[in-house]
């Protein structure tokens, strides 16, 4: 029976083409360990300022931007390392997303976000600080919290 997971090859290269384009042709900087969804918006007016760190996940339908025409602002937009960006968020020009945070989904970040910092909203606000992520933004200890809920019988998913 053929599943979605023998596909798996077929999805990495086309992020590993997609990750050359952004990087050679638009001139952008996107880390070889970022993850950028295939539905996920990277400025190209403005390529040379979007800044994606090392281990950083943009979701599907989040926007980063480096550009705003209507003010004639040309600005650098940083993503840090260890970051999420959630679904359908909007990342405004000149924003820096520190190191270790998250970005939730449907959040529009007009100011820059501190590190190890969870904001959402609109515009985003801080819900949580100093927190404890690993790669592409998973709160530490997630898959250990799930497992507990599980064998406990609260969580059947």
């Amino acid at each position: 029976m053929l599943t979605l997971h023998r596909l798996e090859f077929l999805r990495r290269s086309i992020m590993l083409l997609r990750r050359f384009a952004h990087n050679q042709i638009w001139g952008m900087h996107v880390h070889p360990t970022a993850i950028v969804s295939l539905k996920a918006h990277l400025d190209k007016t403005h390529p040379a300022g979007v800044h994606i760190g090392e281990y950083s996940y943009i979701a599907f339908g989040a926007v980063v931007l480096a550009h705003d025409r209507t003010r004639g602002l040309y600005l650098n937009t940083v993503v840090g390392a260890n970051c999420f960006i959630g679904a359908r968020s909007l990342i405004l020009p000149g924003v820096r997303v520190g190191n270790n945070s998250i970005v939730g989904a449907g959040a529009v970040v007009t100011k820059d976000v501190p590190p190890r910092t969870i904001v959402a909203g609109n515009p985003a606000t801080i819900i949580q600080s100093e927190i404890d992520v690993v790669h592409y933004g998973r709160l530490r200890g997630a898959d250990a919290t799930t497992l507990k809920l599980k064998a406990s019988g609260i969580y059947r998913g």
